[in-house]
């Protein structure tokens, strides 16, 4: 959510942004509604002001006759105070309607684009693997090897059903136990978060209520998380933190689940797209400084890129064109990973920064060295997710006999040196 006074000064520019974003969305009934709710703010506070001036009079007033018509001139005063109230509740309802429709501005570096067809390559590392052999994808080599079964997974789960076995549970292990040890050494703290989470802290992370569609909802009107970035950002929600506590560095693990609305057809078949998986998330929080905030934003999304070159697989960053940011995000960077059988780099990792979007809704707070509060700037980036991760990195080390071979640096996790 952005300040209601930056967008009065600012609506050309907001209007701007949400255009290179893509989004609709009508500024001038905002303003002319917020416009409203300030004029009916300052009777109501007007009014309240002579209530309470008239109780003290009342209350001193010695001649009853006097102190009677007092009270009937109070009784009016109560009479359109409940009217103006009312009305302010109204206002207020399509006030914060309007506000939630409000992207943040893109940063000027964000080149133009409607989808992720028009992101722009901005690094490329490793070379893209080739075979002296035809290769298999990634569904025939863990089916043969038993590291997966999708037939049974449709079964007991439906549509992107699977069962990850043996060795798939094993090698997604091994990639979880390596990742606590990588970002750990990058300072960042781990935690387990809950992920059945509250409608409040979805709002105030952006994801509703533009994508409410895309999750899956409890009988009690809770939401299961897609990411652990939820749930972390909930964590100092209405707290006032001290500057010298920041950054934050959290380190999320959890399941996460999808319900892929709208791409039905889309990436059907294997581990690419499914409905439930386990992601580990880097979650920052910072002081409100652009400058930090980007800084932040590259060191989380390299810290993704070293992960990815220590395992071996070639890989490309792209920045996301603003037709590809969501409602909150001033820039992000996709890591894309590449799929031998597919000939095709797939998306691995986001990393976005936020400015203060997210924790002016969760109401995220901190105290300057002046002794002013400011609302942080938040921003998450992928560590890992898997099972998707398995895709590209058993068809990077498949072997002509249909074995794979374990990345090196998992090897002491995985207990093995080959799958077979």
């Amino acid at each position: 959510m952005l300040d209601i006074k930056f967008i009065r000064e600012n609506k050309d520019i907001i209007k701007e942004g949400a255009k290179k974003k893509h989004i609709e969305v009508d500024i001038d009934k905002l303003l002319d509604i917020d416009e409203k709710r300030l004029e009916i703010l300052s009777r109501v506070e007007f009014l309240r002001g002579e209530q309470n001036k008239m109780n003290n009079s009342i209350a001193t007033e010695k001649d009853m006759a006097v102190r009677g018509q007092m009270i009937g001139e109070m009784k009016m005063v109560k009479e359109e105070l409940v009217g103006k109230e009312e009305e302010l509740r109204t206002v207020m309802t399509e006030w914060q309607s309007l506000m939630l429709t409000v992207p943040n501005i893109p940063d000027m570096s964000v080149p133009e684009g409607e989808s992720d067809a028009d992101n722009q390559e901005i690094k490329a590392w490793g070379e893209k693997t080739s075979f002296n052999f035809e290769p298999k994808d990634h569904i025939e080599l863990m089916t043969n090897l038993k590291m997966v079964d999708f037939e049974r997974g449709v079964k007991v789960h439906g549509f992107r059903g699977y069962f990850l076995t043996g060795d798939g549970v094993r090698l997604s292990m091994a990639i979880w136990n390596y990742a606590m040890d990588f970002f750990s050494e990058k300072g960042f703290t781990p935690f387990i978060p809950p992920i059945v989470v509250n409608r409040k802290t979805f709002f105030g992370t952006g994801y509703l209520p533009q994508g409410e569609d895309d999750l899956y909802k409890t009988q009690d009107g809770d939401f299961l998380a897609g990411t652990a970035e939820v749930p972390l950002m909930g964590f100092h929600a209405d707290e006032i933190l001290k500057i010298e506590e920041l950054p934050k560095k959290y380190l999320g693990f959890s399941p996460c689940y999808r319900r892929e609305a709208g791409s039905h057809s889309k990436d059907v078949k294997g581990l690419i797209r499914v409905h439930e998986f386990y992601k580990l998330e880097q979650v920052v929080l910072c002081t409100a400084s652009h400058t930090e905030s980007v800084a932040f934003h590259e060191e989380i999304n390299r810290n993704t890129e070293e992960f990815i070159e220590s395992l071996g697989i070639p890989y490309r960053t792209v920045v996301n064109c603003g037709g590809d940011l969501g409602m909150g995000q001033v820039k992000k960077y996709d890591v894309e990973l590449w799929v031998p059988k597919e000939e095709k780099y797939r998306e691995i990792s986001s990393a976005s920064y936020f400015h203060d979007f997210q924790t002016r809704r969760m109401n995220i707070r901190y105290k300057d060295e002046n002794g002013k509060m400011n609302y942080a700037h938040s921003l998450n980036c992928t560590a890992i997710p898997t099972p998707r991760i398995l895709v590209s990195m058993v068809e990077n080390f498949q072997q002509a006999d249909g074995t794979i071979k374990v990345p090196e640096v998992l090897q002491k996790y995985m207990g093995k040196d080959i799958i077979s």
